[in-house]
């Protein structure tokens, strides 16, 4: 079966688990997922679980990137910072359906080859950078010092200061918290109140590792 028609197959699944955002919908019936995942896992490229990559990193599953993306209300006028660029596929289904995204990935080889293949495939509205995601868009270009939505795509043990401080009044983070292999995804509302914090259901995500200097 073409690409084409395994990727309309993963759309109408998602439909039917919920998804409902045309915005989502739209990017992932747009976005080739086969361009993102390994060689030898192309026949698994449009199942709906998570892949391995690179450097024992994972592809997430499409159903859990497309929970995220809807929960945060993703609008076309966004800037958007994404923890985790991993393969470059959520960068793309980001890029898709915001102004900008802005990318942060620890592992250089991860990132040059993401860069590599969004580059290829045309993408302009991502920006890179490599380094610590526990201290967000700091050092990079373009200069943002604050986004509308964040992204998490690594299990953190709690939420992490530095991205709050880089989220604008009123925009939300997905994020997930906990341990071991299993954690809660949390939607983070920023309110002139304070954090705003709503569990969305279980998840499976690899650790949000830090650097040991961010924590001297």
């Amino acid at each position: 079966m073409r690409f084409e028609d395994q990727r309309l197959l993963l759309v109408n699944e998602l439909k039917r688990e919920g998804i409902i955002s045309p915005a989502v919908l739209d990017a992932i019936g747009k976005v080739p997922r086969e361009n993102f995942v390994l060689q030898e896992y192309l026949d698994y490229a449009y199942q709906n679980r998570p892949l391995p990559i690179k450097e024992g990193q994972t592809i997430s599953q499409p159903l859990m990137i497309a929970i995220m993306l809807q929960l945060l209300d993703l609008q076309p006028t966004d800037i958007v910072l994404e923890i985790g660029t991993g393969s470059g596929y959520q960068s793309a289904l980001l890029a898709e359906i915001v102004q900008e995204v802005c990318t942060v990935e620890r592992l250089e080889t991860l990132s040059l080859n993401a860069q590599k293949v969004l580059r290829n495939a045309g993408y302009r509205n991502i920006h890179f950078r490599i380094g610590d995601g526990h201290s967000g868009w700091q050092k990079a270009y373009p200069p943002h010092k604050e986004f509308d939505k964040i992204i998490v795509s690594a299990a953190a043990q709690e939420v992490p200061k530095r991205l709050v401080e880089q989220l604008k009044l009123n925009g939300k983070m997905a994020i997930p918290i906990g341990g071991g292999g299993f954690q809660i995804l949390y939607i983070v509302t920023k309110t002139e109140a304070g954090l705003d914090i709503a569990e969305a259901g279980g998840c499976s995500f690899v650790p949000f590792v830090c650097d040991d200097k961010l924590l001297r």
